[in-house]
């Protein structure tokens, strides 16, 4: 049983904290240690830790997705699969293992991606001499283990094409992926992980090249309505882009650390793969010629990119779209008289909320009744990012009222019951606007334009090389597409080329930064996850 006296909105010594990075004149303590500014690499590990969204698995390099980091998987892949379905793309499976002689069909796929592939030799393990289990049966062909599936499903693909009657095929994959990784990290790099790859044929390659822009797009539209994530649109340079791919294009999105995170990717093949495939059909004037493919796809990455977008001090901070739950209500009551008076209100509050919707959906509310401390049961949840937290004492249940305090911005405040209800999807989207809107300013007040080789040395330099504070962000800058020039920044400062922007605003023809050659216009440079 649950004994609360008092009504803590939160603890006397904690405070809610603001995203923005703050000077302040005394310590604050905080929910997260250490804090964004103190060590952000560790900050963003105590945040998965502290909101219980995953952890190391007993295998290297690989993680356990806890349920309430599953759930936004299962999120996102709601609201994804939903607008894949209407762009007229159905789903598909396809096989876990690819022959090795099929990723050796396609050089550049192959230079791309062999350090990374993890390869199955045998079939079988059988009992050694001491006992001990080791590989028996060998295979004749190794297998791959699925890094990414262009070639397998190239293959069948090439089955079944046979007429221009039978394209174009529009086919998404739901599935895991695994490619080695030296240096992991929870959501944004490790040796297995979740995503969708769509594959598409076509007969021409305006129609492949379309369905390659309209797949971004499709991406950029959820991150920014799904994710409250702003990205920019662009076209990767030939040092950049995916390989075996005529063309990529990306979102990029700006994290807390000012450092960008390619959030998705939408390939255009061209006839690469169709060749190495042998994918092939018969034209409407009876000739038989190669087709053209796209590749598009994102991952559980999503998640670490929420996480550094909008999270803060005291935690993560969950955009409404795709929270796991909307609500927790929180019963306070001081004795078993008032417990059973309490949780019926908050019985009866539970289901006028479930009738409720928010973006197409049931708002999602739980009761938290365990026996824990108020301040312990609060802070929980806002580790956790709930969009909103419901208190509801005696005094409330006397009133007809409720106690609200919402994540983004730490505001509480009383109002009656059936209002809260009412204003509940407009309370939601209020949040989820907000979000945006934060990520937003964050972003333009992090972007400069740079003129000049040694201001942007500068920029891209920290002050502390041992531990290094924050610093850079996206600097949009002329450079005269020398992939020299681009292999000579990332030596020196880590700093890629992020994307060529589809933004018209940056299309002013002017001169390199770095040679003092023409350039058609600026690109955007940062450091990168």
């Amino acid at each position: 049983m649950g004994r609360l006296i008092l009504r803590f909105a939160k603890p006397p010594a904690l405070r809610l904290n603001p995203p923005a990075f703050e000077t302040m004149s005394k310590p604050v303590k905080t929910a997260i240690t250490p804090t964004r500014a103190e060590d952000y690499p560790e900050w963003y590990q105590q945040v998965i830790k502290a909101a219980d969204l995953a952890e190391n698995s007993p295998v290297r390099g690989c993680m356990v997705i806890k349920p309430w980091g599953y759930a936004l998987w299962e999120n996102i892949q709601r609201g994804l699969d939903a607008m894949f379905k209407a762009t007229g793309h159905v789903n598909a499976y396809f096989p876990l293992f690819i022959p090795k002689s099929y990723i050796e069909k396609e050089a550049e796929h192959v230079e791309g991606f062999a350090k990374e592939c993890a390869v199955v030799t045998h079939s079988r393990l059988e009992a050694g001499p001491d006992g001990k289990l080791i590989p028996a049966g060998p295979l004749e062909e190794p297998l791959i283990v699925r890094p990414t599936s262009e070639t397998i499903i190239g293959e069948t693909y090439a089955k079944w094409v046979q007429s221009y009657r039978d394209l174009p095929i529009l086919i998404n994959q739901w599935a895991n992926v695994v490619r080695w990784e030296m240096r992991t990290r929870l959501f944004l790099r490790t040796a297995e992980f979740l995503w969708q790859e769509g594959h598409t044929v076509h007969a021409t390659a305006e129609e492949a090249q379309e369905e390659t822009r309209k797949m971004l797009e499709v991406y950029a539209d959820f991150a920014e309505n799904h994710m409250a994530m702003p990205v920019l649109k662009g076209r990767k340079t030939d040092g950049e882009r995916f390989p075996g791919a005529v063309d990529t294009f990306c979102i990029e999105a700006m994290m807390q650390d000012r450092k960008a995170l390619q959030a998705g990717t939408s390939h255009f093949l061209g006839q690469n793969f169709a060749k190495s495939c042998n994918i092939q059909f018969q034209n409407e004037a009876g000739h038989l010629q190669h087709a053209w493919t796209t590749s598009w796809g994102v991952s559980t990455r999503l998640i670490g990119g929420m996480i550094m977008t909008h999270s803060d001090d005291d935690g993560f901070v969950v955009p409404p779209r795709l929270a796991p739950q909307h609500v927790v209500i929180l019963p306070i009551y001081r004795d078993d008289a008032s417990r059973a008076e309490v949780m019926a209100y908050c019985d009866s509050l539970k289901k006028d909320i479930l009738a409720q919707r928010y973006d197409d959906w049931p708002v999602l509310v739980t009761i938290d009744d365990r026996d824990l401390r108020g301040g312990e049961k609060t802070w929980g949840w806002v580790k956790k990012g709930i969009p909103l937290r419901v208190e509801v004492g005696p005094r409330d249940v006397a009133a007809g009222a409720v106690f609200v305090a919402r994540r983004d911005n730490g505001e509480k405040t009383g109002m009656p019951r059936a209002e809260f209800v009412a204003k509940l999807p407009e309370l939601l989207q209020s949040i989820q606007d907000n979000l945006l809107a934060r990520a937003k300013k964050f972003r333009a007040d992090n972007t400069v334009e740079i003129n000049s080789k040694e201001e942007f040395y500068a920029y891209f330099t920290p002050q502390n090389k041992e531990k290094p504070e924050m610093h850079g962000g996206f600097a949009m800058c002329h450079w005269n597409g020398s992939a020299e020039v681009e292999a000579q920044v990332k030596k020196d400062l880590n700093v890629t080329i992020r994307c060529i922007p589809f933004d018209d605003a940056d299309t002013k023809p002017g001169t390199c930064i770095f040679t003092g050659e023409p350039s058609a216009r600026r690109v955007v440079f940062a450091k990168s996850y």
